[in-house]
């Protein structure tokens, strides 16, 4: 029975060893470049929310931009029918598979077929590793390189550090969140600064945003955009099955409920004195699907009479037709952070009115000189946002060249990521 033991032990180690040679050869052959390699990445996180939504686009803009050559598969992690068929308009050849993932096997087929076909594996920009158990799978499954673009890592548990300290890239979306790796003991030239893959989204709907700015009299640059945005996102109106206790419930809406008027109080200000001093029009709208049925609530019942006769509301909608918009307005006022990112793309000033519970992420707007636009909304005022407002109107041309600074630092960003992804494992 020993000897069966130690032959057993050889022959796996044999294998073993046999296996580390062909993955460095597989490592060198990459090194070497690769004429086409394929790219498999994960987003899509939830699709009631344009931000979420807009990562993917954004991030297959990109890596089509900078890494042309390259064969993309995306795995998306949530399904929608409508998000589905946008991504297939826009981007064709982009094959998306779905699948979960079980004790880190693939549960589908065209999932591990994905893993024998990819060279690589990106997790996409979100609020932390939201796919941590595909990754994981990914690892354990083919030891083939992967990375991360654009995510906030704010909490490095131990399964996260675990599996960042086997990632070839870990790009983060703001400078906080290299922080947070550091404290817990993860550096190295691997990690960067990439910002929101947002700011690469290249899709438009001009067609129906036209359709909708002609229909409300909203003339280009002669209105701007207000989105609403509670302390705490109510899962549990957006799904029946949240799996939210009452308690938990109760204490969320207790949480939203203390802040919502003071919050959006100081974002009426901006827009009446809006409205009052050009005499246009303000276009309220979410980002998030809840979000349309506070709109009346937060941001139109309590104005003045002579302020809601300009005021226009829109719907849920999906981010290519918002982008459209977006890049009518005059600017974007926004509790949610990938509205304005959005405008910026599309060379629209926009103010990002920031609450403490919307994690670090907002420092990436600090990182990129849009500073003075950033307001955090206990320590700021409705008259210092209007202020700001009307400083954006009086010197409206100096404002449109601070967003071209913005987007610059920007790219200049994604310049040294891309160098180091190629450098890496192309």
């Amino acid at each position: 029975m020993k000897i069966n033991q130690n032959q057993n032990r050889r022959t796996f180690l044999r294998q073993a060893g046999l296996l580390s040679a062909s993955l460095l050869i597989s490592r060198i052959t990459r090194a070497a470049g690769k004429s086409d390699p394929v790219i498999l990445f994960t987003s899509g996180w939830q699709d009631v929310n344009i931000g979420d939504i807009a990562h993917t686009p954004g991030l297959i803009a990109l890596l089509k931009k900078r890494l042309p050559q390259a064969k993309l598969i995306l795995w998306k992690r949530s399904r929608s029918a409508k998000v589905e068929t946008m991504l297939n308009h826009y981007y064709p050849d982009v094959r998306i598979i779905h699948g979960s993932v079980k004790d880190n096997e693939p549960q589908s087929d065209e999932v591990k077929q994905a893993f024998v076909e990819a060279d690589f594996f990106l997790h996409g920009s979100g609020p932390m590793v939201v796919a941590l158990d595909y990754l994981e799978a990914w690892h354990a499954q083919t030891h083939k390189p992967f990375g991360l673009f654009g995510v906030t890592i704010q909490d490095v548990y131990p399964a996260v550090k675990t599996l960042l300290s086997s990632a070839s890239l870990i790009f983060t979306r703001e400078t906080a969140s290299i922080e947070m790796l550091r404290k817990a003991g993860l550096s190295g030239s691997h990690i960067a600064f990439a910002p929101d893959a947002t700011f690469a989204l290249t899709i438009r709907d001009d067609e129906k945003a036209n359709a909708f700015l002609v229909a409300n009299d909203l003339k280009h640059r002669q209105f701007i955009c207000a989105i609403p945005r509670l302390r705490v996102t109510p899962y549990y109106r957006i799904s029946a099955n949240s799996g939210w206790s009452d308690a938990k419930i109760k204490e969320v809406d207790s949480l939203n409920d203390k802040w919502k008027e003071d919050d959006h109080a100081k974002l009426r200000e901006a827009m009446i004195a809006w409205v009052r001093q050009t005499g246009n029009k303000v276009l309220v709208c979410p980002e998030m699907t809840y979000q349309a049925d506070l709109l009346d609530e937060l941001l139109i019942d309590p104005l003045p009479a002579d302020v809601k006769t300009k005021v226009v509301k829109h719907g849920y909608w999906l981010p290519d037709e918002a982008a459209s918009v977006y890049s009518q307005a005059h600017t974007v006022l926004s509790f949610e952070c990938h509205s304005p990112i959005m405008a910026a793309v599309n060379g629209t000033p926009c103010f990002y009115l920031r609450q403490p519970q919307d994690t670090i992420k907002g420092q990436m707007y600090y990182d990129l000189g849009l500073g003075d636009w950033t307001f955090e909304i206990e320590q700021t005022t409705g008259q210092q946002i209007t202020d700001r407002l009307m400083q954006v109107t009086k010197n409206y041309k100096a404002a449109q060249q601070n967003v071209r600074k913005a987007l610059a630092n920007v790219n200049d960003r994604y310049d040294k990521t891309f160098r180091l992804l190629r450098e890496t494992w192309l």
